[in-house]
């Protein structure tokens, strides 16, 4: 970020990670919300039965999993495209 001041840059980096914290607890929050609706049926009981926590926990890895891949999905995709621009 070249021509901003220190204060602006320590602005910037501030406003950049609030943005990412509440991006994250977004995603977060998602997935909590889809795998509690996914897998928890039985509310006769404060703690999970095993089958829940089971589901629970498949639910968590394969979203963890699913995140991962997109990610490095997206940094395939967007390295390519850089090599596509730098090659014209």
């Amino acid at each position: 970020m070249d021509g901003l001041t220190p204060a602006e840059n320590r602005e910037l980096e501030t406003r950049l990670q609030k943005r990412q914290v509440k991006e994250f607890m977004a995603v977060f929050g998602n997935l909590v919300d889809n795998c509690f609706q996914s897998c928890v049926d039985d509310f006769t009981s404060k703690a999970l039965s095993g089958r829940e926590s089971g589901c629970i926990s498949r639910c968590v890895t394969k979203s963890m999993a699913t995140q991962t891949r997109l990610g490095e999905r997206f940094a395939e995709l967007n390295a390519a495209m850089s090599a596509e621009m730098a090659n014209r």
